[in-house]
Order: structure tokens, then sequence, then C-alpha cells
């Protein structure tokens, strides 16, 4: 039987909410406010629409520095023939000697009432009492023009950009800076827009330590309600974060009900699933009623929707002279604690009341359709949503999916989009067409370098260089080999790579020319670098080589055996620990921890600061970020391959700038284990034909 009170799908746990609010009258814009039209008015949501009191301008004025005069008396005005106006200083309709008449106006100076057009000063000739050229151009006495202008040039009539009674602005619209200007020139000084839902966070767990404390083991640092609230502020409403709440029913139910006094909604953060300790369901049920528990929907599973019944008497001070939301309860929502789910539930529940609330269209994101580019595994009964870094190769929009795991919160830093599988399909296959909701504009993407291959920490300083030269650099890491396949198939600008032939002792040629086939590329060296094992600080056990990860006396002394961390399948790392075990004639499968994988360096060194392992075959630098030890044993060369059509487009222009930058190669010499002289050396550049 499911621990969750009734597992719905995603469609119908939106329905279940909305139909609650409309229950509760509550399915509505909240409330309205005049507020004063400044800056401050930016992003707020009108709550009604805005009609021009004033025309803009209210008057004909003068688009231009120059002389106005009545069209008709400019014809036959030609370069051989000129025609000259006498400068009048005031609203005379004909000058005294019944010459044509023009009067000097600037830029928005009202038109005389006889006028219907300005000659720009740059087309007249400035003269004075006696018919010559003068300097003073604004005071002249005459002026002479040689051509014609047709009535109401240069001239901005009344009514122009608005007219009094037009509709300036609808209800629900987000304003914007150019809105407030047109607000203003319409005749107002206040705008009336819809009142901010006030959303109560609420972080619970005893677990939970707030942002700066110093960390022990099984502390976890509180920053849910940071992201949370930061949704809400973006999406239109106010959040209220309360301190964190330790793991007991009692309180939690007495900061649940405090919290529904005086907000609109309560985000109540951890314990929606069944533990021992998840008390979410349950104070819902003893405080309201509980309508949703459990969502077909990954990440975010144990999402709890339900209604808490308000005080009698309780009434919100800040909004007494505001509509009032006349309902006497407050919706909640349980979300889950992984950092992944909050955010995401937050977007797909949250978004689309406030929007309702604020009586706005829910934001939705661009969606577009794009290639996966390795093979997924979903739940058939759940909607998936699948973090991935978006990059364009050649006419193709790739989708590189990222960590999935709940609790990766940077998975979501370097999301390009989410990539859905809908509930009803068990996995995508790479080279399958799916379906993203984009996180950056197709500009972006545009500029997206797509990098899939080997991982290598001098790739996060090349992303950071990149983006001062106006590129992005996403990279997803699936190992040398799986980066050369990639290429292959089209799915990448570039890879990294540090394959070891060991037949010849070459890198990467080999397999370059066994993965791809036929397709002409320029291998550049990025850096040369040292492998080694990765050992805890202090290096506790006294590793010295290879050898000892299979030490004969660990049988007798279990405490001596040494367990180890290794690289995914595919990996040069991989192969190069492969190559030297067959040298020893060490069996793999003796290995303590042989087939225990992680997909980069880094992850490689964080198993082994945890205590999940002895040591792997890492990199220098890798050691150096969690302050751990490194044993120096191998060095080799790590490569970017480029197929020749990428190599030459302008997209990799400023990549290939930075190989010979000091700044660049200065950066990349201060990581430990790093030698530069090899860097923007070409190895390989095949004729691309």
């Amino acid at each position: 039987m499911s621990v969750y009170l009734h597992d719905i799908p995603l469609s119908q746990a939106q329905a279940r909410i909305k139909e609650a609010l409309q229950d509760s009258n509550l399915w509505r814009v909240l409330g309205v406010e005049l507020i004063p039209l400044d800056e401050n008015a930016l992003g707020r949501v009108t709550a009604e629409p805005v009609w021009a009191l004033n025309s803009s301008p209210h008057y004909h004025a003068s688009a231009m520095d120059g002389f106005a005069v009545r069209a008709e008396e400019t014809g036959g005005a030609q370069p051989s023939s000129p025609v000259q106006f006498r400068v009048s200083s005031d609203q005379l309709s004909v000058a005294s000697d019944q010459s044509l008449l023009s009067q000097y106006v600037d830029t928005g100076d009202p038109l005389p009432d006889w006028a219907n057009a300005v000659i720009p000063i740059e087309n007249v000739e400035s003269l004075d009492e006696n018919g010559e050229i003068t300097k003073a151009i604004r005071q002249p006495v005459l002026i002479r023009i040689r051509a014609s202008v047709a009535p109401w040039s240069h001239v901005r009539p009344l009514g122009e950009d608005i007219v009094a009674t037009q509709l300036v602005l609808p209800a629900g619209h987000s304003l914007r800076p150019a809105d407030l200007g047109a607000i203003a020139a319409s005749g107002h000084q206040t705008v009336r827009v819809a009142r901010k839902p006030r959303v109560a966070i609420l972080p619970t767990g005893t677990e939970l330590v707030p942002i700066g404390s110093k960390l022990k083991a099984g502390d976890i640092l509180e920053y849910n309600s940071l992201v949370m609230a930061a949704q809400v502020k973006a999406m239109g409403g106010e959040p209220t974060r309360y301190p964190i709440t330790m793991d007991d029913f009692d309180l939690i139910c007495g900061r649940v009900r405090e919290a529904a006094q005086t907000h609109n909604l309560v985000l109540l953060n951890a314990g929606s699933s069944a533990g021992a300790e998840d008390f979410s369901s349950r104070v819902v049920e003893t405080l309201g009623t509980l309508l949703v528990h459990g969502v077909a929907v990954r990440p975010g599973h144990p999402v709890i929707f339900g209604m808490v019944k308000k005080e009698l008497g309780s009434r919100d001070e800040d909004y007494d002279f505001l509509i009032p939301t006349s309902s006497s309860v407050t919706p909640i929502i349980g979300v889950p604690g992984y950092p992944v789910s909050a955010a995401l539930t937050v977007d797909i529940f949250v978004e689309p009341v406030i929007a309702k609330w604020l009586g706005r269209q829910p934001n939705e994101l661009p969606i577009e359709m794009a290639t996966l580019t390795r093979k997924l595994v979903s739940p058939p009964g759940d909607d998936d949503f699948v973090r991935v870094a978006v990059g364009k190769v050649g006419d193709k929009l790739l989708a590189a999916p990222l960590s999935r795991g709940a609790g990766v919160i940077t998975s979501l830093v370097q999301a390009d989009g989410l990539a859905l599988l809908p509930s009803g399909v068990q996995g995508m296959d790479a080279g399958d067409p799916v379906q993203v909701r984009l996180y950056r504009s197709k500009a972006e993407i545009e500029k997206t370098i797509f990098c899939i291959g080997s991982h290598d920490m001098t790739l996060d300083l090349l992303a950071q260089f990149l983006a001062e030269h106006n590129r992005r650099l996403a990279s997803a890491n699936v190992g040398s080999q799986g980066g050369l396949i990639a290429l292959r198939r089209g799915e990448a600008h570039l890879a990294g790579s540090h394959l070891l032939d060991t037949s010849t002792g070459e890198y990467n040629i080999s397999y370059i020319r066994q993965y791809m086939p036929g397709i002409p590329v320029k291998v550049i060296a990025l850096v040369g670098r040292d492998q080694g094992l990765i050992v805890k600080k202090g290096n506790p056990k006294g590793i010295k080589s290879l050898g000892d990860l299979n030490r004969p006396e660990a049988r007798a002394e279990p405490s001596r055996s040494i367990q180890f961390v290794n690289r995914q399948r595919g990996a040069g790392t991989r192969v190069l620990l492969d190559y030297q075990l067959s040298l020893t004639g060490m069996n793999p499968d003796s290995i303590p921890g042989y087939f225990q994988e992680e997909y980069t360096h880094l992850g490689v060194a964080a198993a082994i600061a945890s205590g999940r392992a002895d040591c792997g075959l890492g990199i220098a630098a890798a050691a150096q970020a969690l302050d751990l030890d490194f044993i120096p044993l191998f060095q080799e060369r790590y490569d970017l391959v480029i197929p020749m059509e990428h190599a030459q487009s302008d997209l990799l222009v400023p990549l290939f700038e930075l190989l010979s930058s000091r700044a660049f190669r200065d950066s990349v010499s201060k990581l430990i284990g790093y030698d530069v002289t090899v860097m923007g050396r070409i190895i390989l550049e095949d004729r691309h034909d």
C-alpha cells in the first residue's frame, strides 16, 4: 500500500488545488492598492485598466529646432528660386509689410496658432535686415528656404502619442519601465495594482542550521527558504522567512497556525514524506483539511496541499484599507526538503496560484524540441522533469542531461532548461526528440559552446574567461570515449579527451580514428597534468602506490584494507588505471571499490573527503580543492578535440584566442599539478574539404 494518502497525476493535483481555492473564494485577485507612480511600481500588476486623462502631447508641438511657418506659403521654393520669410517673435498672423511670416521654435515648443509646419534650422539661411547671411541663426531678421514643406512636417500634433480617454494599459499587465512613462504621460500620478500576496515560508528539521553556522557531521545548511523566498518575490509575492522549527509536532502546529493568520499562503518545507519525523500531513489534518498528499511528479513526489482554518476574529492590520480576502481558510503547500524538489515544487504549484492572485497570466517558459544526447530511464507513472544543458550544434538543438539527484542544487544553476519525460514514458534513448522548457534565451544558446567529454578543472576557468568574451561554455561530463562518440553524432562542438594508446604511448589520435572515422578534426593540447592517488589528509593508511589497493595482509587485518573509488567506464582516467593495473598483473576484481564510480575528479575527491573511500585515481587540483593529500604517479596530456567544421566557425574564435592568452595561462598555472607549456599546441589538424 502506498505510504502517501493518495498518489495522483500532476494535472489532477493542479485541478484539485484550483477547485479548493474556488470553493474558498480565493481563486481571484486578493486585493487592490493605490500606489504612487514611481520606480517602485516596476513589476507590479495593474488591477484595473489605465485610461488616459490627458492627450500627449496636449498641444501641437515642434518636433525640431527650427522655424514655424504656414506650409502653403513654402510652395515654389527651389534651390534656384528661394523663398524669403520675415521672422516674428510673437503670435502675429501677418507681418506689417505683408511679407511671409515665420517664428523660431525649439523642440517641444507649441506652434503659433497660425502655423502648421516647422522647417529645421539646418535647412534655412539666416539673414540680417540687409538680406546678408548672419551667424545669428536663432534670431535673424529674415530666413531664406530653398525647398517646400508639406503641412504638419516636423510637428507632433495633439494626441500623436496618447488621446485622452484611450486605453493605456489593460488590467493584469506587469509594469515595465516604458509603461510607467506612458501612465505618467496620460496624466496619472498613481496607479491601482494588485496587492502582493503574502507568503509564509516555514523551514522545519532538527538537523537544519542557519547559513553561516559552523558545520558538524549531521548538520544541514538551511537555504531552501532563501531560494523559495527569492522565487516568490520574483513571481510578485511578498515572502516572509520564518526561523527554523525543530521536528516537534506541537511546535510546527503552532508556527503554521500563527503564519496562517497573517498570510495568504503557507509553504511548509520538509517533513512532507512519510518518515517518523515527517509531520506535515498530520499538521495539515489537525489544523484544517488535507487535500493532496503525493503527486506523480519527479523530483517533488511527496507534495502536500491543504487548507488551514483561521482563528475567529483574526485580521491583518497591515491591509485593513484593502479589499479583504473574505476567506476563513489559508492554503498550505507542503514542500519536499530536497533543494531541487523544493525549487521545482514552487515553480509548478505556487506560480499559477500567485499569478491568479495578481490577475496576470502564469509565467511560461518557452518550449523547444531538442535532441537528447544520452539515454534516460524514467518512472513510468510520473511526469519526470530532467535538468539539461542546452546547446545548438549545427542545425540541431541538443539537450544533455545533468545530475538527477533531488539534492543537487548546482544542477539547477548549470541547467539551461527542463526536459519533460511525460507520464507513461519509461525512458528515452540518445537521439530521441524531447520537449525542453528553456531557462535561457535563444540568443544565449546561439553563443553557447557545447563541450561533452572528460572532466577537467581548467574547463571551469575556461568558462569564466569565455563569459568575458560573450560566450558560454556548457559542459557535460561523460568521459573521454563518450565525448568522442558525441562528436561523431554531431552532439557537441568539442570534447576534452586524454585517452592513452598503450601500444604507442600517444594520446587520443588512435581513438579519434576509431570513434570518429572520416571526420576531419583539429586537436589542440590544453594542459599537461599529473595523475595520482588522492588520499585523506595525512594519508592515515600509508598508501604509496597502486600496489596498496590490494594488500595481502588486509585479509587478516581488515583495518588495513583500502577502499577505492573509480571513474566511470570510458573515462580517460579509467583507461589509464586499467593499463597500469595490467602492467602489474593486478586483477581489478580484487580491488575493493573498483566498481564504485564517479563522473568527475571532484566527485572522486568528495567521496574520499566524506569517508566513503580511502583513495582514488585523479588529478592534483581536485585533491587541493578539498584539502586532501596527493601522491603523484603519472603525467598525461589533456587535449581538446574539435571537428574542423566547428574549429573554423566564429563561435570558437574567442576560445582559440584564450589559449594564447597570458592571463588564462597564468590562472591555470596557479592550479597545482598542471603544465601550461603545451597549451595551444596543435597536435593534429586534418584537411576540411
